[in-house]
């Protein structure tokens, strides 16, 4: 009987710990489904800082838009419970202006296609988000949707 005892005792005392976290402590966390809504926020902040500090003469129509996905982005980022990667530039060498540095026309051509695709992805994160992100991403696709308006 003691050593059925014994066995059984011990038995319990192993099981729980194979599906312990103690040991897994240290692994990253998966990636979150809207890191990259996250960082596209980042990169186009940082292109509309980029197109603003290359036309100055759009900066009062493009800096509330810049401040808007800044926004996004820190919001997003709070949301996933994850900072910023650290030394990360806010903008990517795809989210640079292509056209003549100077050239408004172009910059604001550059920024309603970026803007445009930047507005589906949110759309489709949104209809794919569980509840409690939908309003988040939903505000952030209409945000995205009035940006394009302004950009006309």
């Amino acid at each position: 009987m003691l050593r059925a005892g014994a066995l059984v005792a011990l038995a319990g005392g192993t099981v729980p710990l194979t599906g312990c976290d103690l040991f897994d402590g240290d692994k990253p966390k998966p990636p979150d489904p809207l890191e990259p809504l996250a960082a596209e926020s980042a990169a186009l902040e940082g292109r509309y800082r980029a197109a603003i500090a290359a036309a100055p003469a759009l900066a009062d129509r493009l800096t509330p838009i810049a401040d808007a996905h800044q926004a996004h982005a820190g919001e997003l980022r709070r949301v996933i419970g994850r900072p910023a990667p650290s030394g990360a530039p806010a903008t990517t060498p795809a989210a640079t202006p292509t056209t003549t540095a100077t050239d408004p026309d172009g910059l604001l051509a550059g920024l309603r296609q970026a803007e445009q695709q930047a507005r589906e992805n949110a759309a489709k994160a949104c209809a794919a988000a569980p509840g409690e992100r939908a309003a988040l991403l939903g505000s952030i696709a209409a945000a995205r949707a009035t940006h394009l308006e302004a950009l006309k």
